[in-house]
């Protein structure tokens, strides 16, 4: 009857991951009116991609509307020094009195200003997007979840090498393996159900902001404005032009390899 203590260890597991699931998923679910009546692109691009996809949309709204010239060498060089927003005067405080600075730089700067976490308050309060802590917290108990399956497997298996066990149909090894499917099925069900209901799991959106990422669409005006929601949805791989995409990219410098693809 060693098998048992297996069986308890697998379903204690099961148990404790799939309750700290159901807590972290309860915790992030603030079903409440917004206030919105739609999201700006500043807005979209947080609840999509966080701070950086803020930066970015910032540094490409600049480049199309000639305020910025972004170089395919990974070069920032100021051209209209007057920005029309708050973020877009961070961004040009970021590049500094010389008017000209490589991008990942700019990047990183105006994701950790003052404007950008501004953003990130009001649209928590909002009940739009996640705090830090619980997006955290969401992500780390559908791991701890993944874990549990993957143990209560690890156990079924260890009980069936203990010594002395019979085989065959209706006998104490398919018992053994009907109780072991039941903490499996489980921890499986906790992860599908979380899937449909809260994937995806590292989204900077509350399931609020969610619904309303699903309806936006590019606000009315000139073409560039298509281009501008493009990059705040989906990021720098939505830009068309290869030289604009690869000074997002970082250019040819090993500092902007870590947000390509952003």
């Amino acid at each position: 009857m060693l098998w048992v203590l297996f069986l308890l260890v697998a379903w204690g597991v099961a148990g404790a991951s799939c309750l700290r699931l159901c807590l972290a998923a309860a915790s992030v679910d603030r079903a409440r009116d917004p206030g919105h009546v739609e999201l700006t692109l500043y807005e979209a691009a947080f609840l999509t991609g966080g701070p950086h996809r803020v930066a970015d949309l910032a540094l490409v709204t600049m480049h199309l509307r000639r305020r910025l010239l972004l170089a395919h060498t990974g070069w920032a060089t100021v051209v209209d020094p007057e920005g029309r927003d708050e973020v877009e005067r961070t961004v040009i405080r970021a590049i500094g009195p010389g008017g000209q600075s490589l991008i990942p730089p700019i990047r990183s700067a105006t994701a950790a200003a003052d404007a950008v976490r501004s953003l990130a308050d009001r649209l928590v309060g909002a009940g739009l997007a996640l705090p830090g802590g619980e997006r955290t917290d969401l992500a780390s108990a559908i791991r701890t979840v993944r874990g549990a399956a993957l143990l209560v497997v690890a156990m079924a298996g260890a009980a069936l090498l203990l010594p002395d066990q019979e085989s065959g149909i209706g006998t104490p090894l398919t018992a053994e393996l009907v109780w072991f499917a039941l903490p499996l099925v489980l921890t499986l069900g906790c992860l599908a159900i979380a899937r449909m209901e809260i994937h995806p799991y590292s989204s900077w959106a509350s399931p609020t902001g969610q619904r309303l990422l699903d309806s936006f669409a590019a606000p009315p005006g000139s073409a560039d404005r298509e281009v501008l929601a493009a990059v705040a949805v989906r990021g720098v791989r939505a830009v068309d032009d290869p030289a604009l995409r690869a000074a997002l990219s970082g250019g040819g410098h090993p500092a902007g390899a870590a947000y390509r693809d952003r």
